[in-house]
């Protein structure tokens, strides 16, 4: 399709107008191949990246096909983690709005599966999750798919590597056999093809050049391994990204990476394996919301994760897997931005910058650490902070009730304040860091719905 334009689809004019509201100016390169055959109902495959834009071509198909007035299950969208689905069915919720009451459901592990039961019973149009879960409320008789009539496989690939195979199998077992699948993949490895070959009905492949990594500036520092951690907060000092993603190859990496970071000044979190749900639920949100500089993850921890904006990936150690690091410096560069990736090797790891460097088809520029120099300005410290707010969507608080209450009672300029998240029992709101304090201040001796809520800043909980 060589016409990007929107309005060359077969779509409602409620959905264009939608779009056109939501700053869908023309198609992405996935969007365009992917789209049409999914509207005319044909399975799909698609060889797309994260941040390709595949999550709006999958979700656009799936409404299309939605009867808004029969409130059943019509889509199954499958993802590897939980971050992955909660950013899908918001992104769904957003290009939903086109048509009435359309009711969108998160169904992840990590979260109590009584609620999502119940939430089930009153009626739904998309259900988003991990296989898991989904499996188990299928299991359990809470989640029916005879009225499904399209089933979606998100990042495939990673949902294998995850150890899904049985569980995304035994989903498409009991999703009707008259129904569209598309399937979205980064790579194609023997069991992503086995599931096309398995689950789809003549399906059309589609793969675009914007699946491949972006235009990424790579820089490699030669280190010892006694200088390694306390390499990252030189590079950040020299460089001076505004968002970071640092990988390291252990959990126990990540709390020393941590401790040094925060021992100089810098504001950063850890992601690994031992943090509870809600922990991390409150590290992904602090962070998307630029309330930290640094994120440092694991690769498990990380998978999933599409973190817009990102300026820079770290990699304290080179991965062992090509694919890996592949997938690591592919979260920065988005968006026509240019990447930066910066990585750490020791002589013993030059052997994996060697196969790396032959995949890419070119050698990483090389530096010295002891050439570099603090770039001017002060402590690097993020523009936002995060306030939590005791009360969610169980007290039927929404982001617009927070929002009223900070630009209205609380004085505040809709400027100053950013990102909103609303979960079942807490609310995260971004304000300036300048203005935290006094936020917390004005909050607490307010009312938010009418009522008295309690407000803290969630750095105090670190």
């Amino acid at each position: 399709m060589t016409d990007a334009a929107f309005s060359r689809l077969p779509l409602s004019p409620a959905m264009l107008a939608n779009l056109d509201q939501l700053g869908y100016a023309r198609m992405t390169p996935i969007q365009a191949a992917a789209l049409p055959p999914a509207l005319a109902g044909r399975d799909v495959i698609g060889e797309a990246r994260t941040g390709s834009g595949k999550t709006a071509a999958f979700a656009i198909a799936l409404l299309h096909r939605l009867d808004a007035a029969l409130p059943r299950v019509q889509a199954l969208v499958l993802c590897p983690t939980r971050e992955l689905a909660e950013q899908v069915t918001q992104e769904i919720r957003r290009l939903a709005r086109a048509a009435d009451n359309v009711k969108v459901l998160s169904l992840c592990g990590g979260a109590p599966l009584r609620p999502q039961a119940e939430s089930l019973a009153f009626g739904a149009h998309v259900a988003v999750g991990t296989p898991g879960r989904l499996l188990d409320l299928l299991e359990r008789g809470a989640l029916d798919l005879a009225a499904l009539n399209t089933l979606v496989l998100d990042e495939a690939d990673r949902m294998l590597d995850m150890g899904f195979l049985d569980d995304i199998q035994a989903i498409a077992r009991r999703a009707p056999s008259q129904r569209q699948t598309l399937l979205f993949s980064a790579t194609f490895p023997e069991g992503v093809q086995g599931i096309a070959a398995k689950f789809m009905r003549e399906p059309q492949t589609v793969k675009v050049a914007d699946a491949a990594v972006p235009a990424i500036r790579q820089i490699a520092f030669e280190v010892a391994e006694v200088e390694r951690l306390d390499a990252v907060p030189r590079l950040l000092r020299a460089f001076r990204p505004e968002s970071t993603l640092a990988f390291c190859n252990t959990r126990q990496q990540c709390r020393d990476l941590e401790a040094v970071l925060a021992a100089q000044g810098f504001v950063a979190l850890a992601l690994h394996g031992e943090l509870e749900q809600r922990e991390r639920d409150q590290v992904l949100i602090q962070f998307a919301n630029r309330s930290a500089s640094v994120l440092v993850a694991t690769d498990v921890a990380a998978r999933g994760l599409d973190i817009a904006g990102l300026a820079c990936v770290v990699n304290v150690e080179i991965s062992a897997d090509v694919e890996q690091h592949v997938h690591r410096i592919g979260r920065t560069g988005r968006a026509g931005a240019e990447g930066l990736a910066l990585s750490l090797a020791s002589l013993d790891e030059m052997g994996r910058v060697g196969r790396i460097e032959q995949m890419q088809g070119e050698p990483f520029a090389w530096q010295a650490l002891g050439e570099l120099r603090d770039a001017p300005g002060g402590p690097l410290l993020p523009a936002m902070d995060t306030l939590q707010i005791l009360g969610g969507r169980k007290e039927k608080i929404r982001p617009g009730d927070i929002l009223g209450a900070l630009t209205g009672e609380a004085g505040f300029t809709a400027a100053q304040i950013g990102k909103i998240n609303v979960t079942d029992f807490h609310s995260y709101v971004a304000v300036e860091r300048g203005i935290a304090a006094e936020a917390v201040r004005r909050l607490s001796a307010g009312k938010l719905k009418g009522r008295k809520v309690k407000v803290r800043r969630l750095a105090e909980l670190d």
